[in-house]
């Protein structure tokens, strides 16, 4: 009985994935470098990659007054932070992606990871 058993772990490791990597940064250089070694090491495992895609960089503006009373010039300070997101696509099955996950990722870029069956 263990036989069948077996056969759908295999069959189910075997079934292809949509995997779909978000990667998020407020420094292009680390985001950069977080896609090139993610995208080395599925090339290296002969899957299909399509990206990565370069979404429209978000500008989080805040102008304030510079000083608390209210008294003296009126002087602004505008502050702005950039979000910089990326997007790779990936078909493989999920123990794979495990592998090719396990980089080191640079400090300050989130990951984020869906899956869904084809």
């Amino acid at each position: 009985m263990s036989k069948p058993v077996k056969a759908g772990v295999e069959g189910e490791e075997q079934r292809l994935h949509r995997i779909r990597i978000t990667l998020t940064s407020k420094n292009v250089k680390s985001l950069e470098k977080v896609c090139s070694d993610l995208i080395g090491g599925a090339k290296e495992k002969n899957l299909q990659v399509a990206g990565p895609v370069r979404l429209p960089t978000k500008h989080l503006r805040i102008t304030t007054r510079k000083t608390p009373c209210g008294e003296g010039s009126k002087t602004w300070d505008r502050f702005e932070m950039r979000v910089h997101k990326r997007l790779i696509d990936l078909h493989s099955p999920s123990d794979v992606v495990k592998q090719i996950t396990s980089i080191s990722i640079e400090p300050g870029v989130e990951v984020e990871v869906t899956i869904q069956d084809v």
